[in-house]
């Protein structure tokens, strides 16, 4: 099973963004003030009635209906001040100023109303396609495969996202229950393409390839052909620009397992961070004896081709698969999360409440700002029997 968390807001380019998207929003009432300044100085010769008249037209803008209604206000009130101040009551240029401001700001109202109601429309549509995406792209990890009960969580680490460049997936098949967990160097659209030419790879060769080896082959070919296409695409400029390198030249850690009914795990490792696997209270990473390169990366492997590394994995035994956003965590001091030390504090608790505790152990570490993304399978291994 999967819980839906989210991670809060975290520093990047969508910090710069909103920092200039709040600086726009106080554009409108700097302006007011601006004229203020003006009308109670001796530089109040200068007209600075349009400018007012501006102030809610300029707030429908960025700040919405209350923003445009807000400014409104400040405008009628400096307007009052400034009339009051320079003597201006029954002159008709007062009085006209007034009726622009009325008018342009039932105007501005009006509008604004209506683009908002659009934008969430149609924010409101696109969140359903992503809810729809991550059910096909990071479909729920069944709670009972064969010999293991097994859940899975994943937290985005940017505002809003549904889906990312971490992918996971568990699937029963004739040969034992096989597992993959990856990342994929990139963010955005290309990123989530990547992880969708690798997962699809994956949920196809599973079922007929009896060796390990081969299944982590078709998931490397299969992205090394995706990747030749988007090079020749007449998109690839336009995926460039939106960071669309990951495909063309970039890479996928990933880490293929498999659960067999002896008392094992066979692991094929290709580039990605050690699995953890928690016996009798005790901690141990699963590295491989021989590391190897991640998917896309073949030219760089040296000696013999990668093989299946086999760990002891006995019933009562908790098995973590992850991606490096959990490992690569920091606090404010830069240290890095203590994942193991938190697995061993939360070893008694259930598979989703173990994810849990987990993920707020994680939050607290970073203050609720993740780098990266985050996603977590938890294997248990049961008895002849089962729980």
């Amino acid at each position: 099973m999967r819980a839906p968390l989210r991670s809060p807001p975290g520093p990047g380019a969508g910090g710069h963004h909103q920092v200039l998207f709040l600086l726009a929003e106080c554009v409108p009432f700097a302006i007011a003030l601006l004229v203020l300044l003006i009308e109670l100085t001796p530089a109040h010769v200068v007209y600075t009635g349009p400018l007012l008249v501006a102030t809610p037209a300029l707030a429908a803008v960025t700040t919405g209906p209350r923003g445009t209604l807000a400014a409104a206000a400040l405008a009628v009130v400096v307007s009052v001040i400034t009339a009051t101040h320079n003597h201006a009551w029954g002159g008709q240029q007062v009085y006209t100023n007034f009726l622009a401001l009325s008018l342009v700001t039932a105007a501005s109202f009006t509008t604004s109303r209506a683009a908002r109601t659009r934008r969430e429309s149609q924010l409101n549509q696109v969140r359903r396609i992503a809810a729809a995406a991550q059910e096909v792209l990071l479909r729920p990890v069944p709670d009972r495969l064969g010999p293991v009960r097994a859940a899975s969580m994943y937290l985005a680490a940017e505002t809003g996202a549904q889906i990312g460049g971490d992918l996971y997936d568990a699937v029963q098949t004739r040969y034992g229950v096989r597992m993959i967990v990856g990342d994929v160097r990139g963010k955005g659209l290309p990123a989530v393409r990547a992880a969708a030419v690798v997962l699809g790879a994956f949920r196809e060769s599973v079922h007929y390839e009896d060796d390990l080896v081969e299944v982590v082959n078709h998931c490397a070919a299969a992205l090394r052909r995706d990747a030749a296409l988007a090079s020749t695409s007449v998109h690839a400029e336009t995926d460039l620009a939106d960071g669309g390198d990951a495909l063309l030249e970039g890479f996928v850690t990933a880490l293929v397992a498999q659960v067999p009914d002896g008392p094992h795990v066979e692991v094929v490792n290709r580039g990605h961070p050690a699995p953890l696997l928690l016996h009798a209270g005790e901690v141990r990473p699963l590295t491989p004896g021989t590391p190897q390169p991640p998917l896309g990366l073949e030219e760089f492997i040296t000696g013999p081709p990668p093989g299946t590394e086999t760990y002891p994995f006995a019933p009562g035994d908790r098995l973590l698969l992850h991606t490096d956003g959990v490992i690569e965590a920091r606090d404010r001091d830069r240290a890095f999360f203590d994942l193991a030390g938190a697995m061993s504090t939360l070893r008694a608790h259930s598979r989703q409440g173990f994810l849990e505790g987990l993920c707020r152990a994680l939050l607290r570490h970073t203050h609720g700002r993740l780098g990266d993304d985050v996603a977590l399978v938890v294997v248990d291994r049961q008895d002849a029997v089962g729980r």
